[in-house]
């Protein structure tokens, strides 16, 4: 975004047309950013609470209070110590996540949390498990896009902007999913599937492409390892009972495999988040690359691709502590995977660690940019968790519901007023590009940027020997240093940014895969060695986790978080603008759904799990399949997490169901 400056302060914001990713587009997330930065909700200076209250400090005592228990906690044990980074850190820039673990790293913790325990970083490992690599989907040259489970419009409308301009050209567009999105509304194809059932749909799309021979056969020959097993394995299953578990017809299903096999090229979009938060979330992913590899649409243009990435410094110190995060010894590919390491802990294991001391006590907390009362699972239990710890800092820019718990509040920065490098183009969107997001105004009052704050943590910690930077400026140039930029050449030179590759199409021909065989895993012998599932075995959510008997308390299907395009995750619901487009939570239901509960559009019911139970307004709508009830996340007036669970769910990464949770609604 062009960002317009008068007197030192913010007056608009304008997309930049130049930059190849929005094309001068913004969302009304990104139009209202000067709303965000002068709310009169933030807070701009640090405070400790005494007695229960807030009091106003300095930045030297809030960093000596913060520095000063470090130290104690570290004489007794440094793996007591624990950070939990959200969106705003994970997707700010690779410089503050990178600087944030090399303080880790010297500090002697392995323990640092994102919400890539609960989504995203599943698809990362599964991909890698069976292509060696992360790719993604290539839909602006596509001419044949499956939407599976994702909403682009609402939650990365650049990716929308895409699949219009394909679908405008003439691309086929199938949606899988069982609400009525705006992609779905586009489609040639839309299979309104039960949530949880994705693992059955896509061996039904296997095994059709399979029987009647539409796969790639000069590929799957050369370069795929076990089709024979996966050939058998898909055997096993009818069309029928795939119907059943899926609630997507045969002709349906059939229709879906033909099309995406017979048109050249084609790729799959995967949803952020909605394949992984099940017990199969690493087999979705597995399944998404592998239908991708049986039709041949691997590295080639529409297909499945990978950009060149930015070759930067890595600020971590090194990759391996001697202890792993928590729970890394039960899942230890959410990890590592082969030689690809990915350096975070499971943070559904630090309920455990904080309420229990197991396996271990984690005394100390640090949160910045995360919400976890309102964006992590059994949201009462993560309350308890947050009171247990002995001391509690929140680094953000309101008061948050988890902020209200803290012990030490510190003011941080918006991404308007801060330096970072912007360097995942090439990751999410398969775009080789890099670009500096400027500093344009001065810090709101006392607040800092992370790396600042964290830049100051280490000099109190005589860290100077690893943290030899003085400013924000000189961490980014080092980390810069094997791009051949700067800086001042990003800022002065390209400030629109510069393009650091190119897309590798045929990459495959020239290195091959780099996993152990050298192929394409649609087996995987790795984690067969493990002890998981080698091929996609589909599971039933509520058969695995529950158990049939639920069933009779809990007939419905709760699917939570999905998205809309005013808010991200929990932000900007104070934001007035924002407030007015959409000021309150629904569940939303279907008419007949509704009627045989008695219930009205707008009505208040009451939705329960084995959990807890909210309060919540209901929409009645047909945009949603039967017997399924959809609740967004991060309201804190009907917080749905209140009905979700902690237990991980999938055996290989860990994650938490939150797309298929038993659930049942009355009248409030």
């Amino acid at each position: 975004m062009n960002v317009h400056v008068e007197n030192g302060k913010i007056v608009k914001v304008t997309g930049m047309k130049e930059h190849p990713l929005n094309r001068g587009r913004l969302c009304p997330k990104g139009s209202i950013s000067p709303d965000y930065v002068y709310s009169t909700d933030r807070i701009t200076h640090p405070m400790v609470k005494e007695n229960g209250k807030w009091k106003r400090v300095e930045w030297d005592d809030a960093l000596d209070i913060f520095v000063e228990n470090l130290k104690e906690i570290r004489e007794i044990d440094p793996r007591s110590f624990a950070t939990i980074i959200g969106m705003p850190i994970l997707l700010g820039g690779s410089s503050t996540v990178g600087f944030i673990r090399r303080f880790m790293d010297v500090y002697g913790s392995p323990n640092c949390f994102s919400p890539e325990s609960m989504c995203y970083r599943h698809e990362i490992i599964g991909y890698i498990l069976t292509l060696g690599k992360f790719p993604v989907a290539d839909p602006e040259n596509s001419n044949c896009i499956v939407v599976w489970a994702h909403n682009p419009h609402a939650s990365k409308p650049p990716l929308a902007w895409m699949i219009e301009r394909a679908r405008k050209r003439g691309a086929k567009l199938i949606a899988i999913d069982p609400r009525k999105t705006k992609v779905a509304e586009m489609a040639d194809i839309h299979a309104r599937i039960k949530p949880g059932s994705d693992t059955y749909l896509a061996v039904g799309l296997m095994k059709v492409i399979i029987e009647e021979k539409l796969y790639d056969s000069k590929f799957v020959s050369g370069y795929c390892h076990g089709f024979e097993k996966l050939r058998d394995f898909v055997s096993n299953y009818t069309l029928n009972e795939i119907s059943e578990k899926t609630w997507v017809d045969e002709h349906t299903i059939t229709e879906i495999a033909r099309t995406f096999a017979k048109t050249k090229p084609a790729c799959i979009v995967q949803g952020v988040n909605a394949l992984d938060q099940v017990p199969t979330g690493i087999q979705n992913a597995r399944s998404i690359a592998i239908l991708h590899a049986l039709t041949g649409n691997v590295d080639v243009k529409g297909g499945f691709v990978r950009a060149s990435r930015v070759h930067s410094k890595n600020l971590r110190l090194q990759n391996l502590l001697p202890d792993v995060p928590l729970g890394i010894e039960r899942h230890p590919f959410f990890y590592q995977v082969w030689e690809t390491h990915l350096g975070e802990g499971q943070g559904m294991y630090l309920y455990d660690a904080i309420l229990n001391g197991d396996p271990y006590e984690i005394r100390t907390l640090f949160i910045a940019g995360s919400n976890p009362v309102l964006t992590w699972p059994e949201s009462e239990k993560t309350v308890e968790m947050l009171k247990n710890v002995d001391f509690l800092a929140v680094m953000d820019i309101f008061m948050t519901e988890t902020a209200k718990h803290a012990d030490l509040f510190l003011p941080a920065t918006t991404f308007l007023e801060r330096l970072e490098l912007v360097d995942y183009y090439s990751v999410i969107f398969g775009i080789p590009y890099m670009m500096l997001r400027k500093k344009t105004i001065e810090p709101v009052g006392e607040s800092k940027s992370d790396v600042e704050f964290w830049l100051e943590v280490a000099r109190k910690m005589r860290y100077s020997e690893h943290f030899p930077w003085n400013n924000v400026e000189e961490v980014i140039d080092w980390v810069l240093e094997p791009t051949g930029y700067s800086v001042h050449d990003l800022t002065e030179k390209y400030p629109s940014g510069v393009w650091t590759g190119e897309v590798r199409y045929g990459e495959y021909m020239q290195r091959g895969f780099r996993t152990p065989s050298g192929k394409v895993e649609l087996y995987s012998d790795s984690l067969a060695e493990m002890g998981y599932d080698p091929l996609p075995a589909p599971k039933d959510p509520v058969l695995e986790l529950y158990g049939q008997e639920i069933s009779k308390d809990y007939p419905l299907i709760l699917t939570t978080g999905s998205r809309n395009v005013y808010f991200t995750h929990s932000q900007l619901r104070n934001v007035e603008k924002m407030k007015k487009m959409l000021s309150e939570p629904y569940v939303e239901i279907h008419p007949k759904t509704a009627e045989r509960y008695g219930v009205n559009d707008g009505d208040y019911v009451i939705v329960s799990t084995e959990y807890g139970s909210i309060k919540i307004k209901a929409k009645v709508t047909d945009g949603i399949v039967q017997d399924v009830i959809n609740i967004p996340h991060g309201w804190a007036e009907a917080n749905v997490n209140a009905l979700t669970p902690r237990k991980p769910a999938d055996p290989i990464s860990g994650c938490p169901l939150l797309k298929a949770v038993p659930a049942r609604i009355s009248r409030a």
